[in-house]
């Protein structure tokens, strides 16, 4: 169902289970939260456990720290942070302060929960949320901007946010929500890139990708078992299914799917 941005913007409490994909990852973390299991499948399968459901393994989060501004108490957000491992991975690693948001509750509470020092969990939504003017060294969205209504306005905010020297680090997959294009250049985040005055360098990550869906789809069903055993069926169905892309052969993966990693900068800086 598509949201009209009006309704999105006006009454979010009615329709907050309509939010693409919200009541799933309600579900999600509140299973990624509790079940042992889980967690040691997210480390065999992405090489750490950040409760991660998607593309991002301990690789791809890793090339942040490569890109993040060398500075002193650096302040990192992180949009659609789940429940903030990978946010407090960031920065146990690089970071002094740290802030994130996310539509799930069940998400939120989890990250809020230890009551990490010099950190802000908010329970918040794209397009609705905001942070005073340039707070942060470092934005990271890892497959979460295809959740804005309008991606071109929310990287228009996002350049808000950030400093004049900070870095927005973004992983994005064609494909799967967002519809495959001909190349980086013409995928809908490297257009808003432009048109709100952000340089950019651009990595292809398709192959590793193809190869990284591929030990996830061996990874979960090596534990199928272990799902079963802990009442986990829906789960084991749900992630086996996410991999059904990476079947086929390499050449036709890559016809209709494309992985790009965007380290973005001001233009003037």
């Amino acid at each position: 169902m598509k949201i009209s941005y009006d309704l999105y913007r006006g009454i979010t409490a009615i329709i907050k289970k309509e939010l693409l994909f919200y009541s799933a990852y309600e579900d999600f973390y509140a299973v990624a939260n509790k079940s042992i299991c889980f967690k040691k499948y997210c480390t065999a399968a992405y090489g750490a456990d950040f409760s991660q459901d998607g593309f991002s393994d301990i690789k791809q989060i890793n090339m942040i720290l490569e890109y993040a501004p060398k500075v002193n108490d650096i302040s990192i957000l992180d949009i659609g942070c789940g429940n903030g491992k990978m946010l407090k991975y960031l920065q146990s690693k690089i970071g002094r302060y740290i802030y994130g948001f996310d539509y799930s509750k069940n998400a939120i509470n989890t990250a809020r929960s230890d009551n990490s020092p010099n950190s802000d969990f908010k329970v918040g939504i794209i397009g609705e949320i905001s942070y005073p003017e340039k707070l942060f060294d470092l934005i990271v969205s890892m497959d979460s901007v295809h959740f804005a209504e309008n991606i071109s306005n929310f990287v228009g905010q996002i350049y808000g946010w950030l400093k004049g020297d900070g870095v927005f680090f973004i992983g994005y997959q064609e494909g799967d929500i967002m519809p495959k294009t001909k190349n980086y250049e013409t995928s809908k985040i490297a257009v808003a890139l432009r048109a709100n005055g952000f340089k950019y360098e651009a990595i292809d990550y398709t192959n590793q990708t193809y190869n990284m869906l591929n030990h996830k789809r061996k990874t979960i069903i090596d534990f199928k078992d272990e799902f079963y055993q802990n009442h986990l069926h829906k789960w084991y169905s749900i992630i086996l299914n996410q991999t059904n892309c990476a079947t086929v052969s390499y050449d036709e993966y890559k016809k209709y799917n494309a992985r790009y990693i965007f380290i973005a900068k001001k233009l003037n800086n």
